[in-house]
């Protein structure tokens, strides 16, 4: 072998005008395919293997109930309008079937305004129906005047009530203190809204209470960087088109799969320019240092982009498209490639400064480094192969990817930089290559290399413990940029369990067993509520019915006066804000606290809106009578209410929980802190401990990541023996492969215990550091043992350290431009990558010389082959 990579090596220099316009037409024909080729699938689903039985029975539910993909939270500052706004923007884009095929509104519309009260428990039936009685007089004003005249006249009336004794000045304390309120936001000229829900209430309304939900299923365009961006630029546009924001206050929010990882690509998008020019700078920067040439680092790069334009060309036609994962073999590639490049170079600038003649020089580089190269490149191939039979595969496409191109990357170092080298004819170098100021370091390590052994496999062992505490942090969501609105919103409805998403879902063969699996989940103490189509079939309606009817029989005919007051005049309005004035000043004649302040202040503000402009008041009239409207309008609708049954659901809801076969989804929730990934974990696990074909989010979160974990278990298993097999028959001493693999195992013990103490927790983006220890962990160690069978000594500061630690310097300025990312999910992948690297030098370096000792046999001039040239 070592012969073979001698004459490739004369041949290419020999032949380098040749060598160098193949290289240039390889470059041009896989650089043009790959612009015409290039795309990368978005579509997270295809990240793990479609034959896993969790993710068939994901899917299978997805088909029969299609993920909506879009959650549209519409809020607003009262209930009333958060209603409005919802119907309307709903409606709006139930007119574009073609960009939004399905669009329903799961806890809004016509169905919950005339049921809704049914669905909820009899005491607050009650509660409501006794407390709208009470409201009887007032309800009955407003029915037949709702303008600003009869809201005024209504305070009035109750001011007037407390003068004359036959009311308390504190029952007023929450009606003054909301009117307070929207009178100052007229007065300002800002957009004011009142809230008769809230009034009724008592008390302010929740926050659940003035927002609502309508779950869109887009269409989608995987072929582009962002599927959704069309539909979610669509919702916005139908939003400011009906002028939510104006009319009723109201905001919408995206969040859900698509607009979240629609903004996780377009933080990529915009920061990987940046990374990829930051990574670019930082590898020239260090192969300067490395090499101090122009030529020289022109030739390990040309070399470099011939080998990824191949590489990229290659993975196009393997897999058809990128995922997510495998995308990243660019960073590996430039950081793993460029290895094989400096080694050789920097081999051959301490041939060329002993030899001072270039092709002898490129001979003995050959010779030297050939087979360590070759051998580093077999093992850090099969290093990546070994993902190819795991079931995440993302990585196992990287796997592929990658793996070839590190033979490619070792082609092309022997080859391109060869010939490039030989066309550029660097000058000799002037002094030997290598830290020989390590050489102290070197003879302390090698006089106390029994302690330094002992002592550095007892601090593994000694942090062992920490191993069985790895974290993994199993949530997707974690991994984006906090600040995205889709992950704002997204956490915000987190911190509540009714909408957290993290749910379990299970496709029950019918109603009935959907019914039996929701009463056995509920049961669970993980599990804090249970919905099937049956829930919404509410218990004890008679009796809920029954109270609504008492309340219809009192005030239903005030709901429904036969004729209603003529819209007042101006100055009949202005009339009516006075006299409430001056009866709330009555009211609070001679008392003191807040409730008297607050009528005094109203008192003033209805005085200034009795003088200001019409405007003023048209503007205070639209802030009630709207939503006062809306409310008569609710309660009208209330009392009407019918029984509810399975057959008389909306056809819309009930598509969203039982199929037309029979076939019923059920939903559980979990209980507690939905942002706590070991409740979900334990949801997750108590789950299917209960029912075993169980998926959702949290379930497939769960089961992700131990498929991964799975993944990278079996790939390391398979990657040690696959390696291991190599290195037997290369080294042909089970000695000598043990020497290189302790190191090994040693860097990725102290990496993984290392990330406990310290972090980044593993996850999802990050774990891919772990092929990339196996990888540039492998080369090293071959290259020192290479260099020791061959007899060479003071390792530490010979020309091989040189290459390594510039070969390290070279990943991490690649690894670090990740490190700066915007996405979390790249920014902990370079942290990882970066802690993993820091942990494999070291054990090269500085341990694996330390374990080998000094090598069997010196040879101090085994480095000069005997070469014909020689003589010439």
């Amino acid at each position: 072998m070592t012969q073979a990579i001698v004459n490739i090596v004369d041949f290419c220099a020999s032949r380098w005008r040749i060598t160098i316009l193949l290289g240039v037409l390889l470059l041009s024909t896989c650089a043009i395919y790959c612009a015409s080729r290039f795309s990368i699938n978005t579509d997270i689903q295809t990240l793990v293997s479609q034959n896993l039985p969790w993710h068939q029975r994901q899917v299978e539910l997805s088909r029969a109930f299609p993920q909506r993909g879009i959650s549209v939270v519409v809020t607003a500052s009262t209930p009333e309008n958060a209603e409005v706004a919802a119907d309307e923007l709903a409606q709006q884009l139930q007119k574009t079937p073609d960009l939004f095929p399905r669009v329903v509104q799961p806890d809004s519309g016509e169905f919950f305004e005339h049921n809704g009260m049914l669905l909820g428990s009899t005491a607050d039936v009650q509660r409501t129906a006794d407390g709208l009685a009470h409201a009887r007089p007032f309800l009955q004003a407003l029915a037949a005047d709702p303008t600003l005249r009869g809201a005024a006249g209504v305070l009035g009336s109750a001011a007037e009530g407390v003068a004359a004794g036959r009311l308390k000045l504190p029952q007023l304390g929450w009606p003054l203190s909301l009117t307070r309120g929207v009178l100052e936001e007229v007065l300002a000229g800002k957009p004011a809204f009142f809230s008769w829900q809230a009034l009724l209430q008592g008390h302010a309304p929740t926050e659940s209470q003035s927002r609502h939900f309508i779950e869109v299923a887009p269409r989608l365009d995987f072929n582009a960087l962002q599927p959704g961006r069309a539909a979610t630029d669509g919702i916005r546009k139908a939003a400011t088109d009906l002028q939510l924001k104006d009319r009723l206050g109201a905001k919408i929010s995206l969040t859900g799969e698509v607009p979240m990882n629609d903004d996780q690509f377009s933080v990529i998008r915009s920061s990987a320019l940046r990374d990829t020019l930051t990574a670019l700078v930082g590898v020239l920067i260090v192969l300067w240092l490395a090499l101090r040439s122009f030529k020289l680092i022109a030739a390990v790069f040309f070399s470099l982009a011939v080998g990824l334009a191949a590489t990229a060309a290659l993975g196009l036609l393997l897999v058809g498209a990128f995922n997510l994962i495998s995308v990243a073999f660019f960073v590996l590639f430039v950081g793993l490639g460029v290895d094989f490049g400096i080694q050789f170079s920097v081999r051959y600038r301490t041939e060329r400064h002993e030899f001072g003649n270039l092709r002898h020089a490129l001979r003995c580089a050959a010779h030297k480094a050939g087979a360590p190269l070759a051998l580093a490149a077999a093992a850090t191939a099969i290093g990546f192969f070994a993902f190819l039979p795991t079931d995440y595969r993302g990585l196992s496409e990287l796997g592929l990817i990658a793996g070839c191109g590190m033979l490619i990357a070792f082609a092309c170092s022997i080859t391109l930089v060869p010939a490039m080298l030989t066309a550029l004819n660097p000058p000799g170098e002037p002094e030997a290559v290598g830290f020989k100021w390590l050489a102290p370091l070197d003879a302390f390590l090698q006089r106390h290399r029994f302690v330094v052994i002992a002592g550095t496999i007892l601090v593994v062992l000694a942090g062992a413990p920490l191993l069985f505490h790895l974290p993994f942090n199993f949530n997707p969501v974690d991994l984006q940029n906090p600040n995205s609105p889709s992950v704002v919103a997204y956490r915000k409805l987190q911190s509540e369990p009714e909408t957290s998403g993290n749910d379990a879902e299970v496709l029950a063969p019918s109603q009935q067993r959907a019914d039996e699996i929701a009463r056995r989940l509920s049961s669970l103490p993980e599990v804090g509520r249970v919905v099937t189509l049956t829930t919404f079939v509410p218990i004890d309606q008679e009796q809920k019915i029954a109270a609504l009817r008492s309340a219809d029989r009192i005030i239903g005919p005030v709901l429904r006066p036969r004729s209603t007051r003529p819209a007042p005049t101006d100055e009949e309005t202005v009339r009516g804000l006075r006299n409430t004035a001056d009866a709330l000043l009555k009211a609070a004649s001679g008392a003191k606290g807040t409730v008297a302040d607050d009528a005094h202040a109203v008192a003033a503000q209805l005085d200034e809106l009795a003088n200001a402009p019409p405007k003023f008041r048209v503007q205070a009239d639209a802030a009630l009578t709207p939503s006062l409207n809306y409310d008569l309008d609710f309660l009208r609708k209330t009392f009407s209410a019918q029984p509810i049954t399975a057959e008389n659901l909306p056809p819309d809801l009930v598509r969203d929980w039982q199929l037309p076969d029979g076939r019923a989804r059920v939903q559980a929730l979990a209980k507690g802190d939905a942002n706590d990934l070991s409740v979900l974990r334990q949801f997750a696990k108590a789950v299917l401990a209960a029912e075993p074909t169980a998926v959702g989010a949290a379930i497939s979160y769960y089961e992700s990541a131990r498929t991964v974990t799975r993944a990278f278990i079996e790939a390391g298993i398979l990657a040690l023996v696959a390696i291991s097999v190599l290195l037997v028959v290369a080294l042909r001493r089970i000695t000598d492969v043990l020497l290189t693999l302790i190191p090994l195992l040693v860097a990725g013990a102290l990496a993984l215990e290392l990330s406990v103490l310290i972090g980044p927790q593993l996850n999802f983006a990050n774990i891919v550091a772990l092929p990339l220890l196996l990888g540039v962990g492998v080369a090293f160690k071959v290259y020192y043992i290479m260099a020791w069978r061959a007899g060479k000594t003071g390792l530490l500061q010979s020309t091989l350290t040189r290459a390594v630690v510039f070969s390290a310097m070279t990943n991490a300025a690649a690894f670090g431009s990740m490190w700066a990312s915007d996405y979390p999910g790249m920014s902990s992948m370079g942290k990882m990558m970066a802690l993993a690297l820091a942990c494999t030098m070291a054990a090269a370096v500085l341990f694996q010389p330390v374990l080998m000792g000094q090598p069997r046999q010196i040879k101090p001039h085994a480095e000069v082959p005997p070469l014909r040239e020689a003589a010439e």
